[in-house]
């Protein structure tokens, strides 16, 4: 497993060695977990406020798009971040990019369930607040294109911004873009073009030499007609007018009829669901998607034991990828129908928030004994105690509960605390997934589904929650699956999947043995997934 390391400190006050030290502690730490590290990204002097003050920090973000590492380790959670949506935004960026974020000296979320439910929460928060920053984000970029200004990227070739990024004709580049549509109209192949306009010296926007595909992209271009278009929306007057429209239909009609036929579509690659979630109830190996096809064309798709397929040392036969998949959605949506239940996850993963701040409670209680000591000088005051000790004294403790006041204040903005009425908001979202959308169904699994324990004849699901471990009998699961077929027929299926619950000694001495070398295995190794 590759990780890199980051490292920052915050101000020109604090000495290199904070540096040091920080990569000491994460090396270590990388190498107790059995991480090779393969570089390191360091901040200097940064305030870990915001993200978009740190250049390495956000090299980092966009290198985890390249798949040059698995992990990013980090010395403490406030030099990740000190700001709770920068931080949950940017572990869920890199999560979807499939990088684990660690802390070497201290979890931001400890392993209980609560804790595991309370970190899919905050991720799931961080979908949200991503959505509702691209709306502000596009409110500010319609306001711009309403006000003629450019929104950023390369300007298009041709063009060119003044300083309040209004677009202009750039009297440059715009007769190359003229010469261009001419010669194309007249029968030119796009080919000699591009060749003739190298040969002269010819660089693009970003001052690299032109491609075949700078030709088309120009040649496709509406800009040209002072055509522009944003969020479905025209705006007239944006680009100036610089091509003909007779001259660029005309290029139009032949860019289509020397287009080569478009090749055929590669269906869409199916979801497999539990994936990484999955395991075989027998070795406790992770169990990967695949399929196969019938003689008669058919498709039909499992989970498969990693060590029955490859290794063959399982004999544990696949499952079919829809009936355990039904069966696990099923069973998650019926706790939304618990409500005692929801009600402790609600208090739990409250109660969580106060256990992942240590500072905070360690800053009111400073507070509140101060306030006490200045109640106890107040009563001396009163009794006619005043002396140049007294005075000292009240003077200290004032200040020093102004600045534990702002101590205080600052720790609550930078790590606000989810209310109840929030993580119920949440939940209630999630009670409300659509079953038929693929990504609220794998959303509702990350949240709530910690692993799947597949028998042959049975499996065992634990869930984000204490004591959320529930066995079912794959004959439960088909009398489940009859009675959706056959709504009207609750004769024969009288109680509910998840009322029908058992849990025998032997299967559960069995599963914790699984969970414990399963767990292990995706903490000190790679999680496999196919």
């Amino acid at each position: 497993m590759r990780a890199v390391i980051y490292a920052r400190y915050s101000d020109a006050n604090q000495r290199e060695e904070s540096i040091e030290g920080q990569i000491r502690e994460n090396t270590e730490y990388a190498k107790r977990k059995g991480y090779k590290v393969v570089k390191h990204y360091i901040d200097r002097a940064i305030s870990g406020e915001r993200a978009e003050n740190r250049p390495e920090f956000l090299q980092m973000i966009e290198d985890s798009k390249k798949g040059l590492f698995d992990a990013v380790i980090v010395w403490k959670t406030d030099r990740f971040a000190r700001d709770k949506y920068d931080s949950t935004v940017n572990k869920y960026i890199l999560k979807k990019n499939s990088v684990a974020v660690l802390f070497a000296t201290e979890p931001m979320i400890d392993d209980t369930p609560e804790g595991q439910l309370m970190e899919c929460f905050m991720e799931a928060f961080a979908v949200y607040y991503l959505a509702d920053l691209k709306q502000k984000v596009r409110r500010g970029m319609t306001e711009n294109a309403i006000k003629g200004k450019y929104n950023g990227g390369s300007i298009t070739f041709g063009y060119m911004l003044d300083k309040e990024r209004h677009v202009h004709i750039d009297p440059k580049n715009a007769p190359i873009t003229v010469e261009i549509f001419m010669r194309y109209a007249s029968g030119e192949p796009i080919k000699d073009i591009l060749k003739d306009l190298v040969e002269k010296g010819l660089k693009n926007s970003r001052g690299s030499t032109p491609t075949y595909s700078f030709i088309t992209s120009i040649l496709k271009n509406r800009k040209y007609l002072g055509e522009y278009t944003f969020l479905g929306k025209s705006y007239d007057g944006f680009f100036p007018q610089l091509i003909d429209a007779d001259i660029f239909e005309k290029c139009q009609k032949r860019l289509a009829s020397n287009q080569l036929k478009p090749g055929h579509f590669k269906p869409v690659e199916e979801k497999y669901i539990l994936s990484g979630k999955i395991f075989c109830g027998y070795c406790g190996t992770t169990m990967c998607g695949e399929s196969g096809k019938s003689s008669t064309g058919a498709i039909y798709r499992y989970y498969h034991c990693r060590a029955a397929k490859k290794q063959k040392t399982c004999n544990k036969k696949r499952v079919m990828k829809d009936f355990i998949e039904t069966a696990v959605v099923d069973m998650a949506m019926q706790l939304f129908d618990d409500k005692p239940l929801l009600d402790r996850v609600v208090d739990n993963c409250y109660n969580m928030q106060t256990r992942i701040s240590t500072q905070l409670p360690a800053l009111e209680r400073q507070l509140k004994q101060t306030l006490s000591e200045i109640k106890n000088v107040m009563k001396a005051i009163k009794k006619g105690i005043i002396t140049v000790t007294t005075k000292e004294e009240l003077e200290k403790l004032e200040q020093d509960k102004e600045t534990l006041e702002i101590s205080i204040a600052k720790e609550r903005i930078e790590r606000p605390v989810i209310s109840k009425e929030q993580i119920m908001f949440w939940l209630s979202k999630l009670g409300a997934t659509n079953l038929d959308d693929a990504d609220e169904v794998q959303r509702l699994i990350d949240v709530f589904v910690s692993g799947v324990y597949v028998y042959d004849d049975k499996m065992v699901v634990t869930f984000n929650y204490e004591d959320g471990e529930k066995f079912v009998t794959f004959d439960e699961v088909n009398a489940m699956l009859e009675q959706k077929k056959n709504p009207d027929n609750l004769n024969n299926y009288q109680s509910s999947t998840l009322e029908s619950f058992t849990d025998p000694y032997e299967t559960r001495t069995r599963v914790a043995a699984v969970k414990g070398r399963s767990l292990n295995r995706l903490t000190n190794g790679p999680d496999i997934r196919c």
